[in-house]
């Protein structure tokens, strides 16, 4: 499972960057960039400028143009070196180039200087998550998901219960799951983990009903199932004797899958029957 994110894009009067995908297992967690939320002690026009810069640093990392965004990022700190974003957007530059020391060190500057921004906290959250930091990944994201404000908090619930489940909190993981459908029904991943946790804990009309919510999602927006999903459904729906989509879903895992962990584990399902 990963911590992170769909690349997600985003925008507003200010416009919020798009969410990095951080790819592990078979999830994601999700970081994003930040729009700009002042500065200190700079004049309005100074102000106008740098948050100018910061945007075309954004358009120039979108673009992967990490040279042109570090540029723009420079001129930024030549105007204000106390400035959140600006380190937030550095911090991002790093975390592309692979060196992570520095991101982590630019990320905890941004937070020191506004401990209410919280997109910088769910973007650092992604970077400890990567590497596989998962307590202090969620201790970041409790205080994300805590942010009533946050006009991510769907996805920082969710992002919880990935950092949860990777630091062996299982109750607080299904917690965060179900928070996150409460505020958005449509998240797929939260419906099927909490499924999964559903299923862990034996409740089967819970599981089923999580599952089903998923399949509901993920046929609206055409997306995929994943070997995660393929044994899930074929364990959750085989308590109760669905047969046409056990047979379906294994037939699909079987053929497209071979080497996946979730095969081998129906293997040993299959095998134990």
């Amino acid at each position: 499972m990963a911590f992170i994110t769909l690349e997600q894009a985003g925008s507003s009067s200010g416009r919020v960057f798009r969410f990095l995908a951080v790819a592990f297992a078979t999830c994601l967690l999700t970081s994003c960039i930040t729009t700009t939320t002042g500065g200190f002690n700079v004049k309005p026009s100074e102000e106008q400028a740098l948050q100018d810069y910061i945007q075309l640093a954004i358009a120039y990392y979108d673009a992967n143009d990490l040279t042109g965004a570090r540029r723009h990022v420079n001129n930024a700190m030549d105007l204000n070196d106390r400035h959140t974003d600006v380190y937030t957007m550095l911090a991002l530059i790093f975390q592309r180039e692979g060196d992570f020391a520095e991101a982590e060190d630019n990320f905890r500057r941004a937070i020191s200087l506004d401990r209410n921004n919280s997109r910088a906290r769910n973007n650092y959250a992604v970077l400890l998550f990567s590497m596989e930091r998962f307590e202090d990944a969620f201790e970041q994201m409790e205080l994300v998901a805590a942010d009533s404000n946050y006009e991510g908090r769907a996805i920082a619930f969710e992002n919880l219960g990935r950092a949860a489940l990777r630091s062996g909190r299982r109750t607080e993981a299904e917690t965060a799951f179900s928070r996150a459908l409460q505020l958005n029904a449509n998240l797929y991943v939260s419906s099927l983990e909490l499924a999964l946790l559903r299923f862990e804990n034996q409740d089967w009309p819970g599981a089923r009903s999580s599952f089903q919510q998923y399949l509901t999602t993920v046929g609206f927006y055409n997306i995929p199932f994943t070997p995660r999903a393929l044994l899930a459904g074929i364990q959750i729906e085989g308590m109760f004797q669905n047969t046409e989509i056990v047979k379906n879903f294994s037939l699909i895992l079987s053929t497209l899958y071979q080497d996946s962990p979730e095969f081998e584990k129906y293997q040993r399902l299959t095998d134990a029957n």
